[in-house]
């Protein structure tokens, strides 16, 4: 289904208002609207969600865990939440998990990793690496079988997801078998000199825009050192062999749709077990709206014919 002439205006009026909006000054504007929208939406009656947290030094990250009620769940997705490093929350994306879980028959893990900028790189994926590593080492949050564990994200959770991988590997303490990422930033350099022309077809007209994924990495990074870390842009990694089986879904009309799928032919390039879907009229952060959508249905189709293969 085409993007039709009411949907193309609708988005290209919220680039243009996301082009003039300082996100350095808004953000804490957005999170409370974001949030407070999140919680006037009850959860589905068909759904359990309860609150955990997970140790981390001092710090104790919290979890949301939703489970259907109906069924046996064959397995466990840990997800990371987009919004930038700088927005989105576990209400946020409460809705979104909910239906996750249904729709693939799953226990979901929702992090409420720490937001920059009071918390700047490499909080958030240390944040994610630590409730990865207390499910997959089999620790107290949920008796879990490893080998049923998929770690997913999308947008700067997809970022996460891969960062989160990429450090399993090099610290050694295990790793995951299969990871999601859905229209994912995998790149440091979203401005004009981008080697990805999604950037500039796509930066502008269509919800995201390229300015606002720079002005966010910007209040994220916290040193100029990053930009070339891995764990910041994994697209900066020398080495990506021994990394778990992919799933990469990008979306048609996104800017980071050309470095999700370079992240792809790299990984495969090196090695690894990875397929890459690009959603046909779809845009970024499409997975936000409800099930009937047929993106929507196709990326849950996409999600259970991975994991069940």
């Amino acid at each position: 289904m085409a993007i039709n002439k009411a949907m193309r205006a609708a988005l290209k009026t919220i680039a243009y208002l996301n082009l003039n909006v300082d996100i350095k000054k808004s953000y804490k504007v957005e999170r409370h609207f974001e949030n407070l929208g999140a919680r006037l939406r009850p959860i589905p009656a068909e759904y359990s969600v309860w609150d955990h947290v997970v140790s981390s030094g001092d710090y104790e990250i919290p979890v949301r865990v939703f489970l259907p009620k109906k069924g046996k769940p064959r397995r466990l997705l840990l997800f990371f939440h987009g919004g930038g490093w700088v927005l989105g929350s576990i209400e946020s994306y409460t809705e979104m998990c909910t239906r996750l879980a249904g729709a693939t028959s799953s226990i979901v893990v929702s992090v409420d990793y720490r937001l920059a900028p009071e918390y700047k790189f490499p909080t958030a994926p240390e944040d994610c690496y630590a409730v990865a590593r207390e499910l997959f080492m089999g620790n107290s949050l949920l008796n879990v079988n490893p080998a049923n564990i998929t770690i997913i994200g999308d947008s700067a959770g997809g970022n996460l997801a891969a960062a989160v991988s990429l450090m399993a590997r090099d610290r050694g303490e295990f790793l995951p078998p299969r990871q999601i990422l859905i229209y994912p930033a995998t790149a440091a350099d979203h401005s004009e000199n981008s080697p990805f022309e999604s950037i500039r077809t796509n930066g502008y007209d269509y919800l995201l825009t390229s300015k606002r994924v720079e002005d966010m990495l910007e209040l994220y990074k916290g040193s100029g050192a990053d930009s070339v870390n891995p764990y910041f842009a994994p697209l900066e990694a020398s080495d990506l062999s021994r990394q778990p089986r992919t799933l990469i879904i990008t979306a048609e009309y996104c800017p980071l749709r050309d470095e999700g799928e370079f992240y792809g032919k790299r990984l495969e390039t090196a090695g690894n077990q990875v397929e890459v879907y690009r959603m046909k009229d779809a845009f970024h952060a499409y997975m936000m709206l409800p099930p009937r959508f047929v993106h929507v249905k196709k990326t849950y189709e996409l999600i259970n014919n991975f994991l069940d293969n």
